[in-house]
């Protein structure tokens, strides 16, 4: 069953696949963008310099850091371009699956183990001196807010084994609320919702009034 914001439900005989799908904002998009295109830039300078190659150490060392350079440029890029999210779940497991067109990475955690679910939104950030002064010429408060973007892990968490383990990463309340009741309905009591989750619902019903 599709939903909004590729996200999809796939139900099995005793499982549950959601697919999180890619949902990197725009703008991170560009600020990749401009990573790689720096990097490689950076790359063909060293490249066009080290040639005539001939024996010389420093142009063969000027290849090898362009080549370097190239492969961690690409690496990067396609490593966050192309990230996927899925949780698969069992009657006795959460599975988080995120893959990339270079890795696979399957964690296992048993429901019986796990803490309350968390709704953490875009994280607690502090507010930049100059947001809200007509003088923010620069933009620092969209810039601090695109950094924090950039580095979030994820909207949702638990705590397993005394440690926090976060995914959903660019999932926004009203799509967290609909993971939330398909959980649900496959698992039902098994899943501990934070007290958080209440006032979501509250606030979203007092929206439609």
């Amino acid at each position: 069953m599709p939903a909004n914001n590729n996200i999809s439900y796939h139900w099995g005989d005793d499982s549950l696949l959601i697919q999180l799908g890619n949902r990197v904002e725009p703008r991170i998009r560009i600020l990749f963008w401009a990573e790689f295109l720096l990097t490689t830039g950076w790359a063909t300078i060293f490249l066009v310099r080290a040639f005539p190659l001939g024996f010389q150490v420093l142009n063969i060392l000027a290849v090898l850091g362009a080549i370097f350079l190239y492969v961690l440029a690409t690496y990067r890029f396609f490593s966050r371009i192309f990230l996927k999210e899925k949780l698969l779940l069992s009657r006795y497991t959460l599975d988080i699956i995120t893959r990339t067109p270079f890795s696979y990475k399957s964690r296992s955690f048993e429901w019986a183990h796990m803490g309350p679910l968390h709704y953490v939104g875009q994280g607690k950030k502090t507010d930049h001196p100059l947001k809200g002064k007509c003088y923010d010429y620069f933009g620092f408060e969209t810039q601090e807010k695109l950094i924090h973007n950039l580095h979030n892990e994820g909207n949702l968490y638990f705590n397993y084994g005394g440690f926090p383990v976060r995914f959903g990463k660019g999932i926004y309340s009203w799509s967290a609320e609909e993971i939330v009741d398909m959980m649900q309905l496959f698992i039902g009591n098994k899943l501990l919702l934070g007290p958080e989750w209440a006032q979501m619902v509250q606030e979203h019903e007092l929206g439609d009034y």
